[in-house]
């Protein structure tokens, strides 16, 4: 007996999945970005609301995890919105202290859940040196939350030191994984990127761009003088410190920013996938809003200039993107099953006792192996 014809609705119900989480990635880098302009006037921080309440949104409709960038893209997306959170304190400060310290422990937790079973995953079969690219890497930004959390947190607030402590162990579990990733990258970039991964060779910006930026905000909340652990010498010599790597992570992200417009320049396929060029927004976050924070530092204009001017293309981006995106979706190419779920359907229903092998365990299993874990 033949089964009925599939109509355009279950397609789309069958085939939405975490497709959908690059677009939320690049929402959150447009209100991360323009949250910190150094002239912030009222519109903005409306902009910034319209486009935070659509990252929930995106992060809640997306449940099914078939397809993304890279398995874990849920928790990072996750860390997007309680950043967006504490900003939308900041700006209108109508959300508890004690919910986002929740918060920030809750994050922890589902990303130390999430690293070690791929840490366990990644090293339990060798992998070709020759297909390693830059989005196999876990980016846990534990330290740009902690940091982030810290600024609603009162410096004489006993859960302080336990925040900043967490943010500097854990990112440096990142930081130094995130070297050793790099190293792998650059031992294996025999010749410019091609084709889709083209798109993902800004991730490489990821891991210095948020150390610098993360640096910069944990040093600026490292000062234990009031707690009586350490001298106000002592603090002043850490957030140097910190300030000084900062500088030097956020040369090596310019620099593999330049490598990637370089790659994605003589590509000639990068528009195959539209989901995959999102991942030109998000890894660039760290180190355009770490040029705002060495502005503040410094009280140099041109980082100002530059700040703004990168947050004006990352908002140029995203409205191209979103357009390409918004045309892919009602053309079927994306978020929509294809002409083989016909195929699916009717080996379910001729043997619905049997556990059919999907491409939702394939994917799966394949993307998760072959990750990493960074900042």
């Amino acid at each position: 007996m033949p089964s009925p014809p599939v109509s355009d609705i279950a397609r789309r119900i069958h085939g939405w999945s975490w497709q959908a989480f690059p677009i939320l990635m690049g929402t959150s880098a447009v209100y991360m970005t323009l949250s910190d302009l150094k002239h912030h006037p009222a519109f903005v921080s409306n902009i910034e609301t319209v486009f935070f309440f659509f990252s929930i949104i995106l992060f809640l409709v997306n449940i099914d995890p078939i397809q993304g960038i890279f398995v874990p893209l849920m928790v990072v997306s996750f860390a997007t919105i309680v950043v967006g959170t504490i900003d939308y304190d900041m700006s209108y400060g109508r959300i508890s202290s004690n919910l986002i310290y929740a918060l920030f422990w809750i994050y922890l937790a589902i990303a130390i859940a999430t690293c070690f079973p791929m840490i366990k995953i990644t090293f339990s079969k060798p992998h070709e040196l020759s297909n390693f690219a830059p989005s196999y890497a876990f980016p846990m930004l534990t330290g740009l939350v902690s940091a982030n959390t810290l600024r609603v947190i009162d410096a004489s607030d006993t859960r302080a030191l336990g925040i900043l402590l967490v943010g500097y162990v854990v990112h440096g579990l990142g930081l130094f994984m995130a070297f050793f990733y790099l190293a792998i990258y650059i031992h294996r970039y025999i010749g410019f990127m091609s084709g889709k991964q083209s798109n993902v060779a800004f991730v490489a910006c990821s891991p210095p761009g948020f150390s610098a930026l993360t640096l910069i905000s944990l040093g600026d909340h490292a000062s234990l003088a009031a707690r009586g652990y350490i001298t106000d010498i002592a603090g002043d010599i850490w957030y140097s410190a910190s300030v000084m790597a900062s500088l030097l992570f956020y040369g090596l992200a310019l620099f593999f920013f330049i490598l990637g417009v370089i790659s994605y320049r003589f590509s000639c396929e990068h528009m195959d996938g539209i989901l995959d060029c999102w991942a030109l927004t998000f890894p660039n976050v760290g180190w355009i809003n770490a040029t705002r924070s060495l502005g503040d530092i410094f009280q140099i204009q041109g980082f100002f200039t530059f700040h703004l001017v990168m947050t004006i293309v990352m908002c140029i981006t995203w409205l191209l993107l979103f357009t390409f995106t918004v045309i892919a979706f009602f053309q079927g190419r994306i978020l929509k099953s294809g002409e083989e779920v016909e195929g699916e359907v009717t080996e379910e229903r001729s043997a619905p006792g049997s556990v059919i092998p999907s491409q939702v365990s394939t994917h799966f299993s394949e993307v998760s192996s072959r990750t990493l874990i960074t900042v």
